[in-house]
């Protein structure tokens, strides 16, 4: 082959490989815009949804736990507070793991219930069926998980909380503080500490780290045993008292509230924590309330966060240069 038609083959190779290159390029830059602003969208959002309340909203990336968005992240690090009824998917998961329970064990709930001062009747709708794993957690069901929980040891329960995380930094965030898990006593300290009402106090973040490592655990084959919490957590946005934090769109969100005392008064904090979407996570969000009246409080919230993100996200998914698909 002569030097000239050598010289025109190389160049011609050379402007095809740059041409792909330019490409890939363009690509990896459109895909990091649509990233940034679905993020810049989703802090709009956090702020937006939080406006004029007390405590603190974090959304993290369930792959890498890097924080997304967040207001009041200082709060959300270090403010220790009972989780109330957030606290349920570990105490079922103790159970479920410990084989104290599976998807079969079904109780009838007995709606009235209260314990060391606490009134802790159901506010649920009233059913005259007895009520499976999936669905006391959905329907945050008191008196199936006072009365389930006492299957468990108060060594067993709180081992179970420790491994979880619920007294070690979430390192989610710098200089993040330590819950407490106390070793209950008697079985009434049992019970309450399997619904989050005594015997634990845990930072916003390590509830999220919580439920950051409930999404990372849902995509595991090998935890089928847990398939009732993973349900029963879908069937919170689904029929139960965290449905305000499903949007009106086609991504499933699954998810928990919690409404807990405190120690500084009668009234009470809101709690909301969950991932989405519920068969693929992406995101994982903790919003905490101060004095909010309910999870269903802090589920609003949620609602409004998860909303912008599946509106961002549906942006994305369709964005020409992303190389995205549903």
């Amino acid at each position: 082959m002569r030097l000239g038609t050598r010289w025109r083959v190389w160049a011609a190779g050379v402007a095809v490989c740059l041409a792909a290159c330019l490409t890939l390029w363009d690509a990896a830059l459109a895909q990091s815009g649509a990233k940034a602003t679905a993020n810049t969208a989703l802090q709009q959002a956090v702020t937006r949804a939080m406006a004029g309340r007390s405590g603190a909203a974090v959304v993290v990336d369930v792959q890498s736990g890097k924080v997304l968005a967040a207001y009041r992240l200082d709060v959300a690090a270090r403010r220790l507070a009972h989780p109330g009824s957030s606290l349920k998917p570990f105490t079922l998961m103790a159970l479920l793991e410990a084989g104290k329970i599976n998807a079969q064990t079904t109780l009838l709930c007995q709606r009235k219930l209260t314990l060391g001062g606490h009134d802790l009747d159901c506010a649920h709708p009233v059913t005259t069926r007895p009520l499976d794993p999936a669905t006391a957690l959905a329907y945050s069901c008191n008196s199936y998980f006072v009365n389930v929980a006492t299957r468990l040891t108060p060594a067993q329960l709180r081992d179970s909380l420790v491994r979880d995380g619920f007294s070690s930094p979430s390192r989610l965030a710098k200089d993040d503080a330590a819950g407490t898990v106390t070793l209950a006593q008697t079985q009434q300290q049992l019970q309450l500490q399997a619904i989050g009402e005594w015997g634990i106090e845990i930072t916003p973040l390590e509830l999220l780290r919580g439920y950051r490592d409930l999404a990372q655990l849902s995509q595991n084959d090998s935890y089928q045993k847990l398939a009732p919490l993973f349900d029963g957590l879908a069937a919170s946005t689904d029929y139960g008292w965290g449905h305000a934090a499903q949007p009106s769109s086609a991504m499933k969100v699954a998810g928990k509230t919690g409404t807990a005392s405190t120690s500084e008064g009668r009234w009470t904090n809101a709690w909301f924590a969950g991932y989405a979407p519920a068969t693929k996570p992406e995101i994982a969000l903790v919003v905490f309330l101060e004095r909010g009246h309910g999870g269903s409080d802090a589920a609003k919230v949620a609602g409004e966060i998860f909303a912008a993100y599946a509106k961002a996200r549906g942006a994305n998914l369709h964005h020409p240069n992303t190389g995205s698909s549903q």
